[in-house]
């Protein structure tokens, strides 16, 4: 009975203590937020009003911002879902030449951030670019202040969010159903709207709810395009007003809501009337071979797909190859040289970045993983009262904006124990004249990406079972001694995939890194990008160049993770 209270003890105290620590990193940041935009004096946050909120809805600025963030989210989604889930289909269940490249190829867009992404386009797409250049023709889709060219860059570098959820999805789905259907007579169009749809449709929403909140906060490729009225370009620049204004407080809890009401009601339109079977499929099903010309038209089809996705990647190279000046209404560049590449490691400012980044994303990794371990046993192990509770905050941060909570670091920081008057104001800045941003950074690189590490480790617990571990604590091992023996190592390939992952997107993060690094020498990699396409000269070819060794890191990251986790990574990226 002792053993049995004591177990229940312990497993309560982590589980409440993870609560806490989730709350003060996750919630305490939305709540400032939302507290800052009701706060009728905004420099000392006493009172409440509606007027900052009626005020953006009466500012046309502000109104347009908001209605081309959600035309830009919806025209992502929509276009990201007509390349991901035809792809997903036509791959699921059949053989072709080069599947196996393709299904991989078909991932290579995650290795670049849609802004990095928006330097190649142009280089290739813009009015002076390779492709207008070539057919002699003024073409200007990607040009200043045009919303189709970052809907078209974020597409193309989401896409494979929705081809892993529905690749997902179709690999879990019964062939008899399907089997029975055809016996009853239904043809291949009424089996896929009547059979097959509706099973895959959560999983398709679950894909298309990362894509459009990442898509609706997405703040560097509009800054990349120079389309500044959009909510979180208004975001960025009102940052400096935060200790004086609630505007930009308000702004962020309009994204906010406007994300979290999009996101219910698709789940209870998708969620509730979508069907589930009941039990698990009774036999896999099996690749059919295609004829050869089928197959060749399917491997035409990701062909063309795989290099339309990669032309941003192959404009970035190029432009971190072209010499100063020698890639202007010309197809290619008309002199090359490396000098970029040695350039992004060696100038003091990119080098820099480059540490920053590596440093920052391998503290949040660790963290990141310690959490993950430590909430995935709660969950798997456990039957603690609570464990719901702290799964859902775990994927909260897949449903929040990551600029809402980038936004609210930034309050923590000027609020007591931190800011100007606070004893801890030397330890966490953002904002102050010698600012501190980097514990801050850690925090919102591990809490944004623990829902990867947490999926993760909570899929490799369940296909393990529990009874070696109790077999070693009935041989005396304690708890702590039987996870650290039995349990780490029969999931580390689920930890090493979940870090990874981390570490990747930690690498690229955007809205953290532009919002919390202020001063040059605080910059991660993606600011540091930012702040070099913004400079004369050799700037963007640094940029680029700092672009393609962050390629590089991704790349080899994915690779690995992918190779762990296998089908199982589109679990990953789900809400």
């Amino acid at each position: 009975m002792r053993a049995g209270t004591a177990r229940h003890a312990w497993q309560n105290v982590l589980l409440w203590s993870l609560v806490g620590v989730l709350g003060l990193a996750l919630l305490y940041p939305i709540a400032l937020t939302v507290r800052g935009g009701f706060a009728a004096d905004p420099a000392t946050g006493a009172g409440w009003t509606l007027d900052h909120l009626l005020l953006v809805f009466q500012d046309p600025t502000k109104r347009g911002g908001l209605l081309n963030s959600l035309t830009i989210a919806a025209g992502t989604t929509t276009l990201a879902t007509l390349i991901g889930f035809p792809l997903a289909l036509l791959a699921a269940g059949r053989r072709f030449p080069g599947k196996g490249l393709m299904s991989a190829l078909v991932l290579a867009p995650l290795v670049l951030p849609p802004f990095v992404g928006a330097i190649g386009m142009r280089a290739i797409l813009g009015r002076q670019g390779a492709l207008a250049t070539l057919l002699g023709i003024d073409l200007d889709v990607f040009g200043q202040g045009r919303i189709p060219g970052v809907i078209a860059v974020q597409a193309l570098a989401l896409y494979p969010i929705i081809y892993l959820n529905a690749s997902a999805a179709l690999a879990n789905l019964d062939p008899a159903l399907k089997e029975a259907a055809t016996n009853l007579g239904a043809g291949p169009w009424r089996r896929f709207f009547r059979v097959t749809l509706p099973l895959v449709r959560p999983g398709l929403f679950a894909g298309a709810t990362i894509v459009f909140i990442w898509s609706f906060t997405e703040l560097g490729t509009p800054l990349m395009f120079d389309v500044y009225e959009v909510t979180p370009v208004q975001i960025y620049g009102g940052l400096r007003q935060v200790e004086v204004s609630a505007e930009p407080y308000a702004l962020t809890i309009v994204m906010l809501v406007v994300a979290i009401t999009l996101y219910t009601i698709g789940r209870l339109v998708f969620g509730r009337s979508a069907h589930a079977m009941t039990t698990r499929a009774a036999r896999a099903a099996q690749d059919k071979a295609m004829s050869p010309i089928s197959g060749l038209l399917a491997l035409g089809v990701f062909v063309g797909v795989t290099a339309l996705a990669l032309m941003p990647h192959t404009g970035v190279i190029l432009s971190s190859l072209a010499a100063n000046g020698s890639w202007y209404e010309s197809v290619l560049p008309e002199r090359w040289t490396t000098e970029h590449y040695r350039h992004a490691l060696t100038y003091p400012d990119s080098s820099q970045a480059i540490a920053n980044s590596l440093m920052l994303a391998s503290v949040a990794m660790v963290l990141s993983m310690v959490v993950g371990l430590a909430v995935g046993y709660i969950v798997v192990r456990t039957k603690a009262r609570g464990r719901a509770l702290l799964d859902a905050l775990c994927m909260l941060p897949l449903a929040v904006p990551g600029l809402v909570l980038a936004f609210g670091y930034v309050a923590v920081s000027i609020r007591w124990p931190f800011g100007p008057d606070g004893p801890l104001g030397d330890f966490v800045s953002v904002l102050g004249a010698t600012p501190s941003p980097f514990p801050l950074l850690i925090i919102a690189y591990a809490v944004r990406r623990l829902p990867y590490m947490v999926r993760s480790t909570v899929a490799g617990l369940e296909q393990t079972s529990g009874d070696l571990e109790d077999a070693a604590m009935n041989l005396g091992a304690s708890r702590l001694a039987a996870i650290r023996r039995i349990v780490v190592p029969l999931v580390s390939a689920n930890l090493i995939a979940g870090g990874l992952l981390v570490f990747a997107f930690s690498m690229l993060e955007v809205s953290d890194s532009l919002i919390l690094a202020q001063q040059a020498r605080h910059y991660p990699l993606t600011k540091a990008i930012l702040a070099f396409m913004e400079r004369l000269g050799d700037g963007p070819s640094i940029a680029s160049a700092m672009g393609v060794w962050a390629m590089a890191i991704l790349g080899v990251t994915l690779i690995g993770a992918s190779g762990l986790m296998g089908k199982r990574m589109g679990a990953m990226f789900r809400a």
